[in-house]
């Protein structure tokens, strides 16, 4: 009697036991993916791309919003190796050497040549996923001749009023900076002081700077010149513009990069791939209302055909960047009086 026992014991510890490894061998692997609150917005195109990726890898796709791109860098910064994360998405080019810098970031698989860049981009640990260009927007119905290059804005008359970003914690006004940066460059600091008087508010992000001057609380706002795109096809709405500036202007490149301690590496590099495929890149146009970095064969939606279109993308050299941002952002503080 006691050897049955023993025998019906040691077999429903045998049959718990297989029962445990095939649970674990068909359960869903989850792929972690730290990115931005814009992304996952319920407009933004994190959630359909949630199900189109689905579709294919069997898996579960788990985004993870973070806050703006500073705060994912600063998350990683300090989970290290131990960040759960496979994958981020939403730094852009002003932010790649400082992410790079952690020693967290693997290269990826994917084929940089077949990315249709305005610029040449050739690092391999960082892949871009969309881009756009910084300008002013303005309501032509109150603004009917807005300034047409930088010049034009520094010599305005003190009464235009325009709403900037914080560049220590926003990357539209990090952007900004690097643009009047890249145009001026060692005359920027007298190019902030012209410009002071005009500023009616520096905003910690672009959400509320924009809903300023929605409010008509200024009469233009730093955003990108693909904004009106978002009124055309959202409002049916095409009073608001931007203006085109005839010295250039800046340029941000959105990127994804996987991480070295990923626990899914796998199925990391097949979001990659997915991320660089025309079921995402479609997603861009009309969700993150930023040029795709693959055009669809179709072409880009009608609002965009008549969008500004740079004379010339100014970018400055990301190492550049991250050597000199904490002396630029004090170059900008003392020209502003702040």
């Amino acid at each position: 009697m006691v050897f049955l026992l023993r025998f019906s014991c040691a077999f429903v510890l045998i049959a718990l036991s297989s029962i445990t490894a095939l649970a674990q061998e068909t359960e869903t692997p989850v792929l972690t993916v730290y990115t931005t609150n814009a992304f996952v917005a319920e407009t933004g195109p994190g959630p359909q791309a949630e199900i189109a990726f689905e579709e294919t890898c069997e898996c579960d796709l788990q985004f993870v919003s973070v806050g703006d791109a500073a705060s994912l860098l600063s998350r990683l910064q300090s989970e290290g190796d131990s960040s759960p994360a496979d994958i981020i998405l939403g730094i852009d080019n002003s932010l790649v050497v400082q992410m790079q810098n952690t020693g967290l970031i693997a290269e990826h698989e994917v084929d940089l040549e077949k990315l249709n860049l305005p610029t040449e981009w050739n690092n391999q640990k960082f892949l871009p996923y969309d881009f756009g260009f910084f300008a002013f927007i303005y309501d032509n119905l109150r603004t009917p001749s807005p300034p047409k290059s930088f010049e034009q804005l520094l010599e305005a008359d003190d009464s235009l009023k325009i709403v900037i970003q914080d560049p220590r914690t926003s990357t539209t006004g990090l952007g900004f900076l690097l643009w009047v940066k890249a145009l001026y460059g060692e005359n920027a600091a007298a190019s902030w002081s012209k410009l002071a008087p005009k500023i009616h508010a520096v905003t910690r992000d672009w959400s509320e700077a924009y809903r300023m001057f929605l409010e008509r609380e200024a009469d233009m706002v730093l955003s990108y010149t693909t904004s009106p795109a978002f009124h055309m096809v959202t409002e049916n709405e095409s009073k608001y513009q931007a203006t085109p500036f005839k010295e250039g202007h800046g340029m941000q490149i959105e990127v994804a990069a996987v991480l070295k301690n990923a626990n899914e590496p796998l199925l990391a590099n097949q979001f990659m791939q997915f991320i660089a495929s025309e079921p995402f890149q479609a997603l861009i146009p009309t969700s993150n209302w930023m040029y795709p970095v693959l055009f669809p064969a179709e072409g880009l939606p009608t609002e965009f055909r008549n969008l500004v279109r740079p004379v010339k993308s100014l970018m400055i050299d990301p190492q550049g960047i991250a050597d000199n941002k904490a002396d630029w952002i004090d170059e900008f503080n003392q020209g502003l009086n702040r």
